[in-house]
């Protein structure tokens, strides 16, 4: 027969072709019943915890300048748990577009700039990548929150 498969009668591991459905239906189900159990949720620390340690967290972004914005969109809290979290969210975000803006300056060339004449540069006077300063542009951060679904357009006196 074709690609080594036999039509009828035994089938390469012993068994008879019209057991052979049955018994690979049966082989195909406990597998997956294996996958569910192994892909179970594994224990994470109750949200209480999360919020305990929100408590006590304090934000890079002020809790009263949250607050402002927050109010200003329409929503009020009093919970300083509320604020923390968004604030944390918004600290994320920032960071993210700040690195992206880096990555997007690095790609580009980034016009890097020695950090000192000494220690960083090698014995030829040579720039040593690693301690370069970048200059981050507009068009760098513009691209990095493009990439977050913002769009930036400078005015045209800018241009």
């Amino acid at each position: 027969m074709a690609n080594g498969q036999q039509q009828n009668g035994t089938v390469p591991n012993g068994s008879s072709s019209s057991n052979a459905a049955s018994s690979s239906q049966r082989n195909q189900l406990q597998p997956l019943q294996g996958q569910q159990q192994a892909m179970a949720m594994p224990p994470q620390p109750p949200l209480a915890d999360f919020l305990m340690q929100l408590e006590d967290y304090s934000p890079t972004i002020p809790d009263a300048v949250t607050k402002y914005y927050l109010s200003t969109a329409g929503f009020d809290t009093s919970d300083p748990r509320v604020l923390r979290l968004v604030s944390l969210a918004t600290q994320k975000f920032i960071s993210d577009i700040a690195n992206d803006a880096l990555q997007h300056c690095k790609m580009r060339g980034g016009s890097g700039v020695p950090a000192s004449t000494t220690g960083g540069a090698n014995a030829k006077g040579g720039k040593n990548i690693k301690d370069r300063k970048y200059v981050m542009t507009t068009d760098d951060l513009a691209n990095a929150m493009a990439d977050q679904g913002i769009t930036v357009k400078k005015p045209p006196y800018f241009m």
